[in-house]
């Protein structure tokens, strides 16, 4: 046998550890439960950085939330201001597809975000068009949020490409009032 012949199941073990994740439903008995039309409805804070894959924060920024609902379908409008000074904007739509299942829609998701809540806790994965200088990149997201307390949620999403590891997105929430 030659060397690479050993190559292919390495690799094929690879790709397959490198899509696992952790089932959302070990988080079925934590508490507080995790309410999404409840958290995100009225005005919602964040400040968030983004590391690449070697750790160094390369950006850094804050958002703004205006949260509403009618029915199963909720809007988050997102208002991101950048340590540089750069904004964007984001608008989701949300809607409820069973009982503790999301589907999510932005104009820069590539099809559809699906979610999925048990006890305090949210997987939320999507693709994303991010731009990059003058290109666009299709990447990954695997956003995991916890519920701490009622005001309280922390996010930690990590963003790859081809099953390579590129970055994370850490965010604090903060309800208002």
């Amino acid at each position: 046998m030659t060397w690479y012949t050993h190559l292919f199941p390495l690799a094929g073990l690879f790709m397959l550890t490198a899509c696992s994740t952790t089932d959302v439903t070990l988080y079925a008995r934590e508490k507080p439960a995790l309410d999404l039309k409840q958290y995100f409805n009225g005005t919602v804070d964040a400040w968030g950085m983004f590391q690449d894959r070697g750790g160094k924060v390369v950006k850094r920024f804050k958002v703004v939330i205006l949260c509403s609902w009618k029915d199963d379908t909720g809007t988050l409008d997102e208002d991101f201001t950048y340590s540089d000074g750069s904004k964007q904007r984001r608008v989701w739509t949300i809607r409820k597809n069973a009982e503790g299942q999301y589907i999510g829609t932005a104009a820069d998701v590539v099809g559809e975000a699906v979610g999925i809540t048990a006890g305090n806790a949210l997987r939320w994965k999507y693709v994303l068009a991010l731009p990059v200088g003058e290109k666009v990149y299709n990447v990954n997201f695997e956003d995991w949020m916890f519920l701490m307390d009622d005001k309280v949620m922390l996010n930690r999403a990590e963003m790859s490409k081809f099953g390579f590891r590129l970055g994370e997105v850490t965010l604090s929430f903060s309800k208002r009032p």
